[in-house]
């Protein structure tokens, strides 16, 4: 069953079909319970999209989206629980938080600090749970095989490869480019979108797997893309056949909004909607998310005539951010 981040009812006659029953005002403010990039008084935003992910039973690594409006950003904080564990800067959006203890579990959330030094709000929670520890276990995994990829537009690669092996479980895979490790995700994912890439410029990553002892393997064999001259913002990884329209219902309008799913390896269960230039709501599924076409539905108002922009993004199978769609827009009271 469908579950979203607003209280929602069924619009009559459109069986699964959700409907929020916040008001236009009310969405542009997250009805309560979205989050957005944008700064209150003047300091920067929350960070989004945070993720965290067990690298071994003494690690998690956390990886969030950087924050683009307010004021400057100088760095990022990473919490576990009330307690600050990491100082990152601003070039850099994940951490390896090290030295924990096995088979706990821990919350973790992101805080951006701007060039006066003022700290922005605290993200959303993100858990992850180390493993349990394996005794006298110095046996590293076998390397990932038969890697591959491709670009995903200009800003954008998705990498596979098939599973590497280890005498107790793997527990992570960490993903390089060149020398240098920019992503991490679990060890049951053998697949993932690296974003945050520039245009027309050549990249050679591998993958090493990571059991819960703390060993690494030998690297993959390199995968060598080039990403596409220009800028596409992302639309490689964005929902494709976007339309968005408006019906009127008891008095009301609502925003009636379809789209197919981007193109990954996995199942996307969660989007961000924007409205007006604002994130209205996120919307989120369960296991039955669709993997094709989708549908959502929205109270807007009761006044005729109100013109309104929408567009919407996908979080992508490894907990980043995709490309937002096409922008539409609609006029209530209009077909």
């Amino acid at each position: 069953m469908r579950r979203v981040r607003v209280p929602v009812h069924r619009r009559a006659g459109v069986p699964g079909r959700v409907v929020a029953v916040c008001g236009a005002l009310l969405l542009l403010a997250g009805c309560g319970q979205g989050t957005t990039d944008d700064g209150e008084s003047g300091l920067p935003g929350a960070p989004t999209g945070v993720t965290a992910a067990a690298g071994s039973a003494t690690s998690v690594h956390v990886m969030w989206n950087a924050v683009s409006s307010g004021p400057g950003v100088r760095g990022y904080e990473v919490y576990r629980g009330a307690e600050k564990v990491k100082d990152v800067p601003a070039s850099e959006h994940m951490a390896d938080i090290t030295r924990l203890s096995p088979a706990t579990a821990y919350v973790f959330t992101v805080r951006a600090r701007d060039t006066e030094g003022r700290l922005g709000p605290r993200s959303r929670e993100a858990r992850a749970t180390t493993p349990t520890a394996v005794a006298a276990d110095r046996s590293a995994p076998t390397r990932p095989l038969d890697p591959r990829g491709r670009t995903v537009g200009s800003q954008a690669v998705q990498l596979s490869w098939s599973p590497a092996r280890d005498d107790r479980r793997v527990v992570s895979y960490d993903v390089y480019q060149g020398a240098a490790k920019i992503h991490s995700v679990g060890g049951n994912q053998t697949a993932t979108v690296v974003t945050g890439l520039r245009p027309g410029t050549r990249y050679s990553f591998t993958v090493r797997a990571r059991d819960a002892a703390d060993n690494l393997s030998p690297a993959s064999a390199p995968v060598r893309l080039t990403t596409a001259p220009g800028s596409d913002d992302g639309r490689g990884t964005a929902p494709t056949s976007f339309h968005a329209a408006t019906h009127r219902t008891d008095g009301a309008y609502y925003l009636d909004l379809d789209w197919v799913a981007p193109r990954t390896d996995g199942v996307v269960t969660e989007y961000r909607i924007q409205l007006d230039g604002q994130s209205a709501t996120s919307l989120v599924w369960g296991a039955d998310a669709p993997r094709g076409k989708a549908s959502y539905s929205f109270y807007l108002g009761r006044e005729a005539g109100v013109r309104h922009r929408v567009r919407l993004r996908a979080r992508l199978p490894d907990g980043t951010w995709g490309g937002y769609s096409a922008e539409r827009t609609v006029i209530t009271g209009q077909p």
